[in-house]
């Protein structure tokens, strides 16, 4: 039983930094090692990919951007290690690393003996037994990175295969909220992109940015919300029961550091304000010949399964826990201590975090597509040797048919 039980503790020990199921991915690296980055296995070969596919993502991501992110001054380059051969992918693992240039470990120093609050550095040192002692670690957004990369390979392949879009931008800072409306229209990353905060309503932007120049001026931190859309997602996406698709958008949304909140559609305005004759997403026949809803309530989901819709969802995002003000709090043994966490931290996480959510997304969306194309080719089997035919009414794409096809009407 021993042998058994240590294989067991290892495979568990191994899957706690990999990600998905036929689109994979593994991340590695601390906040202060030598590099950050990750391992993506299931990428379709024959693809076009370079570093320079993958590199505008990180730059958006990446600190030093402005006076309202930390001022770490990191360049963040990713190189393709693996997995390519003169610009194209090969269907093998690709590693993708970014090498950590201005790390500042010695601004740790007072903090080793004095876990900082609502941060990451108790619960690792419970668990572990042991933790890095600068700059949080795994915990650290840094590992984000590894993310970054891999979903922006998702996304070019998301892109090329199904048209599939994704955009993120901030909806909340603290008390200020973008209109709702913003949800109903299509949002292009040059949009969000067009000021420091990344919201792109630019009288929301201004406000917005004035209560984190506050925060930050106080020595403090705030949090905020991010709104993603998808637009033109295949539909017939998500797997019941336990692997719905909003359930798997949540798990890699609530993986990302600071993360606090998940909502999809009208998530708790339609418990608090709708009845269910109001919240219902009426069908109507599209001109293609598809079916598709006048509202978007379900938030482009039904019965875990995408419906064509945009995918409209929201992630709530804590007060960084890295503070410069005095707190008083205790050390690892319990002794009373002020702490003023020095370093370099962001006053609010969510302009940053625009990036990061678009990635995991498409992340979410790539694995699973390919799960869905498998389904599909496997259920193509049966359709060619005449078992099993498909109810008449609706095609795997959507689009609504009158009869069964002749070919099983004569078989029938």
């Amino acid at each position: 039983t021993k042998p058994r039980t240590h294989r067991w503790r290892l495979n568990n020990h191994l899957s706690m930094s990999t990600f998905g199921r036929n689109f994979r991915v593994t991340t590695f690296g601390e906040s202060h090692c030598k590099g950050v980055g990750c391992i993506v296995d299931g990428v379709p070969p024959r693809m076009k990919l370079t570093a320079a596919d993958i590199q505008p993502q990180l730059t958006r991501r990446r600190p030093g951007q402005s006076h309202l992110t930390t001022p770490r001054n990191e360049k963040d380059q990713v190189t393709i290690y693996s997995g390519t051969e003169g610009g194209y992918t090969l269907g093998t693992p690709i590693m993708c690393l970014v090498h950590n240039k201005d790390q500042r470990p010695g601004d740790y120093k007072e903090m080793d003996d004095v876990p900082r609050p609502s941060h990451a550095d108790y619960t690792y040192q419970v668990k572990y037994g042991i933790r890095a002692s600068s700059g949080g670690g795994r915990s650290s957004s840094r590992e984000t990175i590894g993310r970054v990369a891999a979903g922006a390979i998702a996304e070019k392949w998301l892109k090329e295969t199904y048209g599939t879009e994704i955009v993120s931008w901030v909806s909340a800072v603290y008390d200020i909220e973008a209109p709702k409306d913003l949800e109903t229209k299509k949002i292009t990353r040059e949009m969000v992109d067009a000021n420091l905060v990344r919201c792109p309503d630019e009288e929301c932007a201004k406000k917005m940015q004035a209560r984190i120049e506050a925060a930050k001026e106080k020595k403090d931190s705030i949090g905020g919300a991010l709104t993603c859309a998808v637009y033109n997602p295949p539909g017939g996406l998500g797997e019941p029961c336990f692997d719905k698709l909003e359930a798997k958008l949540a798990h890699a949304m609530l993986s990302i550091p600071a993360t606090k909140g998940f909502e999809i559609g009208s998530g708790f305005d339609g418990v608090r304000k709708m009845h269910g004759s109001e919240h219902n997403d009426m069908f109507y026949k599209r001109e293609d010949g598809s079916l598709g809803t006048k509202t978007n309530n379900s938030g482009g989901i039904q019965g875990g399964i995408s419906n064509g819709e945009p995918i409209i969802f929201r992630i709530a995002f804590k007060p960084p826990s890295t503070i410069g003000s005095d707190q008083a709090t205790v050390n690892f043994k319990g002794a009373d201590t002020t702490l003023a966490a020095k370093g370099r931290h962001d006053p609010c996480v969510v302009p940053r975090a625009v990036s990061i959510v678009e990635t995991m997304t498409a992340l979410v969306i790539a694995d699973a597509a390919l799960t869905q194309l498998g389904r599909e080719k496997s259920s193509a089997q049966y359709d060619l040797v005449g078992k099993a035919p498909r109810k008449a009414g609706v095609k795997r794409n959507g689009t609504v048919e009158g009869d069964a096809p002749a070919s099983k009407k004569a078989k029938a």
